[in-house]
This record gives structure tokens, C-alpha cells and sequence, in this order.
């Protein structure tokens, strides 16, 4: 599957209209996990592994280049961190995690 670039055809959108091309990206299995660790501060490639709860290592290295291909993730000395446009993202979907808190009590869980 390719990396979704807006501009090109992706998941849902023949022409790669940018919405639909984050759609394709955050839909990927582990994309919106990683994002979601790395928010925690940078790590290496087998801390990183950890956090996402054991994902195979195949899938997160396959996971860190797409997001490091589209500027969302950066790997430094430190390991992997998010970048100034990953960290937009982030405080983009961070109130999802309230939203979802409330939505879990509603429903009894």
C-alpha cells in the first residue's frame, strides 16, 4: 500500500483531496498509536515497540517510515519523536481521548 500524499489517489479519494489522504494515513493500523506514544516524548525504536502494546516490529518500522516520509515523525539521537507538524497533529486529535472517556461511561463500559 502506498504512503498516502495528498495530491495523489488514496483509501476513499480517487483525486487525494488532503483530508482524505490524513483519513487513509490515520486509519492505518498502529498510525494514530504511534502518534499517540510519541506524544509522551521520544523513543527508541524498541521502547516505542513497548508502548504500543508488543506490535510486531515489521509494522512499526513500516509505520515510522510513513510518518517519517510525511513529516510527522522525525528519529534523532534520542530515537523517534514527533515533529513541530506531528505535535500540531496531536493537540489536533488529543481531545478525542476526553471525548472518548465520556463516550465509554454512556455506554457502561
Amino acid at each position: 500500500m502506498a504512503i498516502p500524499i495528498p495530491g495523489t489517489q488514496v483509501r476513499g479519494s480517487q483525486t487525494g483531496k488532503p483530508i482524505m489522504a490524513l483519513l487513509d494515513l490515520l486509519g492505518r493500523t498502529w498510525s494514530l498509536g504511534v502518534i499517540w506514544q510519541l506524544q509522551q516524548g521520544p523513543a527508541t525504536f524498541r521502547a516505542l515497540q513497548q508502548r504500543c502494546e508488543q506490535i510486531s516490529p515489521s509494522l512499526l518500522n513500516t509505520r515510522l517510515k510513513e510518518l517519517i516520509a510525511l513529516n510527522i515523525v522525525t528519529k534523532n539521537d534520542s530515537g523517534y519523536a514527533l515533529t513541530p507538524q506531528g505535535e500540531h497533529l496531536f493537540n489536533i486529535i488529543a481531545p478525542l481521548g476526553d471525548w472518548s472517556k465520556d463516550w465509554a461511561k454512556q455506554l457502561g463500559a
